[in-house]
């Protein structure tokens, strides 16, 4: 049976494009979350004023990769430390959250900050929070795939992201 959960990294494209190229992970959608706004657009969520934070909700296989990989992943591929920002991504809408199901996730997410922690010095600032999930817009989705790799931007930003995926967690990359 398949399991979700949702992560707010910086970019959704970038955060995107890092967990479709994970073998279990069956689904990612780009959307908002954590927001005081219903249904925000991306031109609101973009102004900081909603408190939404641009996130990917992954759907996965835990028989073939499980939660804490995913997590572990997820800490791995952005920079954890950084306070409401990815690179020259600033506002709150680019924080690093983990957005839990239950309890259970919300226990390894707590863990996986933690394994984080342990080998960067304690330096995360990612925070675990709850709210309602509002995909985003339809251009949105598979955007790598797509006008991603035509565009500067998502060229130089998530083909590092790729790279750190591929050697930290080569065992569980699509070829």
């Amino acid at each position: 049976m398949s399991e979700t959960v949702i992560v707010a990294g910086g970019c959704f494209w970038c955060t995107e494009a890092v967990f479709n190229d994970v073998i279990g992970v069956e689904s990612v959608e780009s959307g908002y979350i954590g927001g005081t706004v219903e249904n925000p657009t991306y031109k609101e969520v973009c102004t900081g004023s909603t408190g939404h934070a641009e996130g990917v909700k992954v759907t996965f296989d835990p028989d073939t990769v499980s939660l804490p990989e995913i997590l572990d992943m997820f800490m791995g591929t952005h920079d954890p430390s950084q306070l409401n920002r990815q690179g020259n991504d600033v506002g709150t809408q680019y924080r690093s959250a983990i957005f839990p199901a239950d309890d259970g996730q919300k226990a390894e997410a707590e863990k996986a900050i933690a394994r984080w922690n342990e080998i960067h010095d304690g330096k995360a600032v990612t925070t675990i929070e709850s709210g309602k999930w509002y995909p985003a817009e339809d251009y949105h989705q598979e955007y790598w795939d797509g006008e991603g790799q035509r565009n500067p931007y998502c060229m130089a930003v998530i083909p590092p992201k790729l790279m750190k995926l591929r050697k930290s967690f080569a065992d569980k990359v699509k070829s």
